[in-house]
């Protein structure tokens, strides 16, 4: 696996951006569809959506989230 280094958050100089991917409306990969920072306490993170960029949405921990049945 290569090495990657990841970029320090801009906001809290303390926590690195990492990057998150997602399945597009037709199943096909979105790479690198947001970035967050991986300090809890700063909650940096944008987020490409339909070709437009979103800063600070909130950001929910996922623990009661159930999956959908395909």
């Amino acid at each position: 696996m290569q090495d990657m280094s990841l970029p320090q958050c801009l906001k809290c100089h303390v926590g690195q951006l990492v990057p998150l991917s997602d399945y597009g409306s037709q199943g096909a990969a979105v790479h690198y569809k947001a970035w967050v920072c991986t300090n809890p306490d700063c909650g940096f993170n944008l987020k490409i959506r339909n070709g437009d960029i979103y800063f600070n949405e909130p950001v929910a921990s996922g623990v009661g989230h159930v999956p959908k049945q395909r």
